[in-house]
């Protein structure tokens, strides 16, 4: 039997991971508690990743808007 010294769970991680150029994080469903806008990308295990290299935790995230409306 052959098994494989490269982890598994580094492709499926690319596999789901997202990356976002304009988006906004809430801490709260009313959306009055903005914790990050801007580019992100959002992990395979639920983490967010910031551009400065920050993560925030699942815990921490009510949602993320991938899609913010533009005020005008």
């Amino acid at each position: 039997m052959v098994f494989s010294t490269e982890p598994a769970w580094s492709d499926i991680d690319e596999a789901f991971t997202q990356e976002f150029q304009n988006a906004v994080v809430y801490a709260d469903f009313q959306q009055e508690t903005v914790i990050h806008e801007g580019a992100l990308r959002l992990l395979a295990n639920g983490w967010v990743e910031l551009p400065s290299g920050r993560l925030l935790s699942p815990d921490a995230v009510h949602h993320v808007d991938t899609h913010p409306e533009r005020e005008s």
